[in-house]
C-alpha cells in the first residue's frame, strides 16, 4: 500500500440515453451503440476534451461472445483516442458502481487525472444461444473434415434443437429468479403489497415530476429525437397498480406484479470523474465528491436482495455519520418489496445496528428504477449522476446510494459537497 496522499475525486458530470422497456424504441441499437452513444454524451455536456480522459471502465451483464471486451470497443467507436486505457467489468447490477469504484482508485492513487465510468444494457438484443446439445452439434459440423461428416451430424438435429435457448433471470447458484427471490424476502419481513405499490406509485409520480421541470432530461443525451424515460407511468395510481396480478407466486399469498418491479430495460450511462485539482485547473466545478463507499456479499438464503440492510449501516459507521445526516438517498427499486424490506432492515437493525427509519421525502425525490428502468450496468452511473445534481441543486451536503445486486452483492456509496 502506497503512502502517498489519495487524490480527492469530484463527479463533475454525466449523461445517458433516454431509457425504454426492452423490446420497444431502442430495440434497433445494440449494447454497444448505446454505450457509445451515453459516453460521446458525457463529452458533449461537459465540452471535454476527449484527449485528456485517461480511463473508460464500462460494465454490462448481458455480455455479447462477438464483443467481449466491450468497453475497448467503445474506446474505439466514440470520440475517445484509441490512448484511453479500457476496462470492461460485469458486476451484476452494481456494474455501473464498481466501474466508478475503478475509475476512483485509479484517479486517487494518481494514475489518472480524469476517468470515464458506466454501463449499458440492451435487453433487446442478448445473443442467440441454443441448447447444449444443439450447440454440440454445430460446433462439430464447423470442425468436420468432409461434406459428408457434416451432413451425418446435420442429420442429428431435431425440429426442438432449432429453438433459442430461453433467457432468464434465475440465479445459478439457487435456481430461483430475483423476483422468486424477493416473494421470499416480503414474506419473512411481511411486507404488505400495499407497501410494495406505494413505493412503485411514488417512484412514477416522482420522476414524472422530474421529467415535467427538466431535471431527469437534464441528464439525457436524446436519441433518435427521444430526450426523456419512456417507462414513466403519470397515470398510475394505487387502485390501478392494486389491480395487477402476482407474477411469481401466483398464489393469494404473492405480492409482487410487474407494476411494482422494475422492467427489463434497454440504456446506458455514463459519469465523469476528476481529481479535485485537475477539475479546478480544467475550470469545472465539482457537482459532488467520493466521499466513500463499500460493498457486500451476502448468502442468497438470508435474502439475495438484502445487501443494502448490511452495506449502508457499514458505509455511515465507517464515516462516522447517522442516518439523519443524509440529505438525499438514492435507493435501487429492483422491486418495491426489495425496497421496503430493506428499510424496514435499517429501522429495525439486522445483522447490524438499527439506524433508523428514513424520512420519505428524502428518499428517490426523482424516482428511481420502478419508474425510470433498470439497464442492469447502467443504473450505478445513472443513479450518481442524478444524486450530483441533485445535491448541487439543493447545496445540500451528503447523498447515500445504495444498490442491491444479483448475486446477493450490494453497494453503498456516499457522495458529498463541501
Amino acid at each position: 500500500m502506497s503512502s502517498k496522499a489519495l487524490n480527492r475525486v469530484a463527479v463533475v458530470g454525466g449523461a445517458r440515453t433516454p431509457f425504454a422497456k426492452a423490446g420497444t424504441a431502442l430495440k434497433d441499437y445494440s449494447a454497444l451503440e448505446l454505450a457509445v452513444h451515453s459516453v460521446n454524451g458525457a463529452l458533449e455536456k461537459l465540452d471535454l476534451d476527449p484527449g485528456t480522459v485517461d480511463q473508460l471502465v464500462y460494465g454490462t451483464v448481458i455480455v455479447n461472445p462477438a464483443v467481449p471486451h466491450l468497453a475497448r470497443e467503445v474506446n474505439f467507436k466514440s470520440e475517445l483516442p484509441a490512448k484511453v486505457r479500457a476496462l470492461t467489468v460485469t458486476d451484476n447490477c452494481i456494474s455501473g458502481t464498481s466501474a466508478i469504484e475503478s475509475v476512483h482508485d485509479s484517479i486517487a492513487m494518481g494514475r489518472a487525472k480524469t476517468g470515464i465510468a458506466g454501463g449499458v444494457e440492451s435487453m433487446s438484443n442478448p445473443p442467440v444461444m441454443f441448447t447444449k446439445q444443439a450447440s454440440r452439434i454445430f460446433l462439430d459440423v464447423a470442425n468436420a473434415k468432409t461434406l459428408g461428416d457434416r451432413i451425418k451430424l446435420m442429420a442429428r438435429l431435431r425440429p426442438r434443437d432449432f429453438k433459442p435457448w430461453s433467457y432468464g433471470i434465475a440465479e445459478p447458484s439457487t435456481g430461483l429468479t430475483m423476483g422468486e427471490h424477493t416473494e421470499i424476502t416480503v414474506k419473512q419481513w411481511q411486507i404488505s403489497r400495499k407497501e410494495q405499490d406505494a413505493i412503485a406509485f411514488r417512484s412514477h409520480m416522482n420522476a414524472y415530476q422530474a421529467t415535467a421541470n427538466g431535471r431527469l432530461q437534464a441528464e439525457i443525451y436524446p436519441l433518435m429525437g427521444i430526450d426523456r424515460d419512456l417507462l414513466i407511468r403519470s397515470d398510475t395510481n394505487m387502485d390501478a397498480l392494486a389491480k395487477l396480478k402476482p407474477v411469481f407466486d401466483r398464489s393469494d399469498s404473492g405480492t409482487i406484479t410487474a407494476g411494482n418491479s422494475s422492467a427489463l430495460t434497454d440504456g446506458a450511462a455514463a459519469v465523469v470523474l476528476m481529481s479535485e485539482d485537475h477539475a479546478h485547473q480544467s475550470g469545472y466545478e465539482p457537482l459532488a465528491y467520493v466521499k466513500d463507499f463499500i460493498s457486500v456479499g451476502i448468502d442468497p438464503r438470508d435474502g439475495l436482495l438484502m445487501g443494502p440492510g448490511i452495506a449502508v449501516p457499514r458505509l455511515l459507521k465507517q464515516n462516522g455519520l447517522a442516518l439523519d445526516d443524509i440529505d438525499i438517498i438514492e435507493m435501487h427499486e429492483a422491486f418495491g418489496g426489495q425496497v421496503v424490506s430493506n428499510l424496514k432492515a435499517w429501522e429495525q437493525g439486522w445483522k447490524e445496528p438499527a439506524i433508523g427509519r428514513v424520512d420519505r421525502d428524502i428518499l428517490n425525490p426523482l424516482g428511481s428504477s420502478i419508474a425510470v428502468g433498470h439497464p442492469f450496468a447502467a443504473t450505478g452511473a445513472r443513479i450518481v449522476t442524478t444524486l450530483a445534481n441533485e445535491l448541487k441543486r439543493r447545496d445540500a451536503r451528503y447523498g447515500l446510494v445504495s444498490i442491491c445486486g444479483a448475486g446477493a452483492t450490494a453497494v453503498a456509496l456516499l457522495l458529498e459537497r463541501t
